[in-house]
C-alpha cells in the first residue's frame, strides 16, 4: 500500500512539473516567474538560438510567432497576422546542413500539456514567455554565426537575426 502511495505521489509530481515547468539552459535558475524557456545570458555569452531551416514556406496551418530560416530565398521569416514576413535581406545558406531524418510527432511542447501548433519545439503559454539569449553586439562578438541565429542584442537593445551573410536588427 505504501508503494502505491509513493508511486502516486511521484506520478503527480511529474505531471505537475511537466505542465508548469520553467527551463533554464546553461544556468541554474530562470530569470523571473513569467518565463517558459530562459538561456544563459551571462557576460561574454556568444551563443544564440538557431531557427529551423525550411525549403520554402512550410505548408499547413501555422500560429503567429513562428520563426524559420527559408533556404529558398535565404531569409529569416516570422509568421505574423497570418502572413509570412521577412525579417532579413537575402543571406547565405551555404553553412546549413540538411536534416534528412524522418520526423514523427509534434516535437516538444513546453508550458502547456498540448498544442495545436506543429514544430520541433513549441512554447505554449497564456502567461509566460521565452527569454532569448542575450549577446552584446553579436556582429562583433559571435565569431562564427550560423544562418538563422537569433538573439537579443544588449548593446543596441534590438532583436538580432543572422541571415547567413549579415546581422539584421529589429526594434
Amino acid at each position: 500500500m505504501k508503494n502505491i502511495r509513493n508511486i502516486s505521489i511521484a506520478a503527480a509530481l511529474v505531471v505537475f512539473n511537466s505542465c508548469f515547468a520553467q527551463i533554464a539552459i546553461g544556468k541554474q535558475t530562470v530569470d523571473g516567474r513569467s518565463t517558459v524557456l530562459d538561456f544563459d545570458n551571462g557576460a561574454g555569452n556568444t551563443k544564440g538560438l538557431i531557427l529551423p531551416a525550411t525549403s520554402g514556406l512550410p505548408t499547413g496551418s501555422w500560429v503567429n510567432g513562428t520563426f524559420i530560416f527559408d533556404v529558398t530565398d535565404k531569409k529569416i521569416k516570422v509568421y505574423e497576422n497570418d502572413l509570412w514576413k521577412s525579417l532579413s535581406d537575402t543571406g547565405n545558406s551555404n553553412a546549413i546542413e540538411a536534416n534528412n531524418s524522418a520526423e514523427t510527432g509534434k516535437g516538444v511542447i513546453m508550458g502547456e500539456a498540448a498544442s495545436a501548433a506543429d514544430g520541433v519545439l513549441v512554447l505554449e503559454s497564456q502567461n509566460k514567455a521565452m527569454i532569448l539569449p542575450k549577446i552584446a553586439a553579436p556582429h562583433l562578438n559571435v565569431k562564427n554565426p550560423y544562418p538563422g541565429m537569433i538573439c537579443y542584442d544588449t548593446t543596441s537593445k534590438t532583436l538580432a537575426v543572422f541571415d547567413g551573410s549579415v546581422w539584421n536588427y529589429w526594434k
